[in-house]
Parts: structure tokens; C-alpha cells; sequence
């Protein structure tokens, strides 16, 4: 399994390289279409697969995983909904803190319940501040962590919230519209943020074309998530993958 995740990911961001994620929903792909999604994910040279959701309501988890595994080497990184999506089977987890929001439960009372887990799991932790962002409609993960997003025109309380985050330690700031988003993050919100952390920051939620894709690294994203998009066209993975990537190419050559 790898180890060092983050430290991969520290790097290129140092660089200015990009990184590409696709999101896969364990409840939602089934397993015909994730044969089609591996294969096109290797094919484009995705870099990583975050697997979880909002609501798992089947034992599929360990299956993809275990799937994914048996077919290709792309490092697998949990996205947790809740304390039970948890798994020694993937590489690296995703330590959310909701800090977008006032749950406590989603703040620092689910991680109590699974911190004696992951310490003595293989899995690498990569403690990450998640910011729920207004995608215009009401999503499941709004509904499930009751809490409400951060209005999408108010990047100053963005800013603020992704640097308390880096103050407090967490190591990346996740910023999502949520699964099937009507509006994604704008893009002067992804600058300004990306302007005053030092950290990886990661966008998802809203994503469905390469032209979005490539706006939002060029604003300053480090790494970008797309899920519900590939799920409904999985041929779509080659050209967002092609879209974020193509900003490395251009740094290479300066």
C-alpha cells in the first residue's frame, strides 16, 4: 500500500502539478460500469479513486475496494460519509472536519468514536478541513450533516474558514457543492481561498465538463474530484483527466 500520500501531493503542489480524482459512490456504480471506469481511469492516468458517499446503504465498500485492487495499482483513498465507511483495504483515508458547519458531531465527535480504528489501521491519514459550498440545489450531504453551506458569494467567510482550518493544523481544505450539484464552486471563491492557504486544496461537486475542470485548476485548485459526471458517462474520465493535466504540461515547459 502506499504511505505517502501526502507528502506526494505537498510536492506537487509545490511544483504546480495537478491532480485528478474520481469520485466512486460504492451504492451507486455498479460493478459492469466500474470494469468500464477502471479501465478508462488507467487508460487517462488518473491519479487517485476516492471511494465513499453520503449514505452507504450495502456492504459494497469492501468490494469496490477489493475490485479496484485486483485490477489496477491506482491508489484508493477513502471519502467517508460517516464513521462506519471505514476500511483497511484502501490506502489513505480522508480525516474530514466539517468546518464549514456547526455540527459538533461532524467537528469532532465522529472522530473520537473511529480515532482508536485508524491508529491502528495501515491506512494513511490525511487530516482534511471539508467546506460544504451553496451548489444551488439541496444536496445529500447537506441534509445528512444538517448543517448549511457556505453561501457561494460570500468568498471572504470561504477564506476565513479555509485559514482557521490550516491554523488548526488539517493539512488539506476540501471544498465541495455536494453530489449532484446544480451550480459548481465559482471560480473567484477557488482563487481567493487558494491565495491565502498553503495547503493542497481540493474542489469537487458541480464538475460535468473538462472546460470546468480546467478553469478550476487554473484558479488554484490543486487537485479536482468528479463523480456523479463519469458515473452517468464514464467516457467522460479521459477528458477531464486530459483538461486538469494539461496544466502540468504547460509547467513543465516554463
Amino acid at each position: 500500500m502506499n504511505t505517502n500520500l501526502y507528502s506526494q501531493l505537498q510536492e506537487a503542489k509545490s511544483k504546480g502539478q495537478k491532480k485528478f480524482a474520481v469520485l466512486i459512490d460504492p451504492d451507486q456504480m455498479r460493478l459492469g460500469k466500474l470494469d468500464t471506469v477502471l479501465q478508462n481511469a488507467m487508460d487517462a492516468n488518473v491519479d487517485y479513486f476516492l471511494i465513499g458517499g453520503s449514505l452507504i446503504v450495502n456492504d459494497m465498500l469492501d468490494k469496490v475496494l477489493v475490485g479496484i485492487r485486483e485490477r489496477c495499482d491506482i491508489p484508493q483513498i477513502l471519502f467517508p460519509g460517516n464513521s462506519f465507511q471505514l476500511s483497511n483495504k484502501a490506502d489513505a483515508l480522508l480525516f474530514l472536519s466539517l468546518i464549514s458547519g456547526r455540527n459538533p458531531e461532524l467537528l469532532i465527535g465522529k472522530h473520537v468514536i473511529t480515532a482508536p480504528f485508524l491508529k491502528k489501521s495501515p491506512l494513511e491519514i490525511m487530516s482534511t478541513g471539508y467546506m460544504l459550498i451553496d451548489g444551488g440545489v439541496a444536496t445529500t450531504v447537506t441534509y445528512m450533516s444538517n448543517t448549511n453551506p457556505i453561501p457561494r458569494d460570500k468568498n471572504d467567510i470561504a477564506v476565513c474558514t479555509a485559514m482557521a482550518g490550516e491554523l488548526l493544523g488539517l493539512k488539506m481544505i476540501y471544498m465541495d457543492a455536494g453530489s449532484g450539484a446544480a451550480k459548481p464552486i465559482p471560480e473567484s471563491m477557488i482563487t481567493a481561498v487558494s491565495s491565502n492557504i498553503d495547503i493542497p486544496l481540493i474542489i469537487g461537486g458541480g464538475i460535468k465538463t473538462p472546460e470546468k475542470a480546467l478553469v478550476n485548476v487554473q484558479s488554484g485548485a490543486d487537485m479536482i474530484v468528479v463523480g456523479n459526471a463519469i458515473e452517468t458517462d464514464p467516457s467522460l474520465v479521459a477528458e477531464l483527466s486530459h483538461a486538469v493535466h494539461s496544466m502540468n504540461k504547460k509547467e513543465a515547459l516554463i
